[in-house]
């Protein structure tokens, strides 16, 4: 393959990795909607396009398959390719907690905690995952290691969540023995969303890690 083509590939590439996270951004956006509003046919949609998510994955993970046999790259281009692949497992994975929050829409039935901000999680965690693309657009190192720092926000957010799940717990009397399993459904659920929001934070932070190892042959962040 002639190295213009070969070039005009890679970018092609990189774009293509854009566009799925794009679209992954949008399913988990539309997860948290439906969460908040508890919006089963938005949440079943979440769910049903996840498909799409799966086979933007499979189709890039073929172009750089591809890419490495073409034209066995090496130095810059060995790690572009090689830090995309990881960023699309990552991005599949978002995808997959997304499609979580979806199903977390269509079992709950009340709002049994109402003073834990799970939005605001899901913002900040969106906001992870935005500059850790735009790192990756840019091929910007710095911003890498702002999306790690975020990461330490995100965390605590989600710390003070479950803390504050489990004081409402302890303080909360006249429960009936009957609505004793429902109680802890709905508790097991809400912190099950929290978790799956702090793993879209560490899947977010890997991108970062993928990028300063892609631009500045640093991996630093990955370990």
């Amino acid at each position: 393959m002639p190295r213009k083509q070969y070039q005009e590939r890679l970018e092609e590439l990189r774009e293509d990795v854009l566009y799925m996270s794009e679209i992954v951004a949008e399913r988990l956006r539309m997860g948290m909607d439906a969460l908040e509003a508890k919006d089963e046919e938005l949440a079943q949609r979440v769910i049903d396009e996840d498909a799409e998510v799966n086979q933007l994955y499979l189709d890039l993970e073929q172009d750089c398959v591809d890419l490495l046999a073409l034209q066995q790259p090496v130095a810059g281009d060995l790690r572009f390719i090689a830090a995309s692949f990881k960023i699309i497992t990552d991005l599949e994975r978002i995808g997959d907690l997304a499609t979580n929050l979806g199903g977390y829409t269509l079992q709950a039935e009340r709002d049994v905690f109402p003073d834990v901000d799970v939005q605001r999680i899901g913002e900040a965690t969106l906001e992870m995952l935005d500059d850790a693309m735009t790192a990756y657009a840019e091929e910007d190192a710095d911003a890498c290691y702002a999306v790690a720092e975020a990461d330490d926000d995100v965390d605590a957010l989600c710390e003070d969540a479950s803390s504050a799940v489990v004081r409402e717990l302890l303080e909360r009397e006249g429960v009936d023995a009957e609505d004793v399993d429902e109680l802890m459904t709905d508790v097991s659920r809400l912190l099950l969303t929290v978790r799956d929001l702090e793993r879209v934070g560490d899947h977010a932070v890997n991108i970062a890690a993928r990028t300063l190892y892609m631009v500045e042959n640093d991996d630093e962040l990955i370990y």
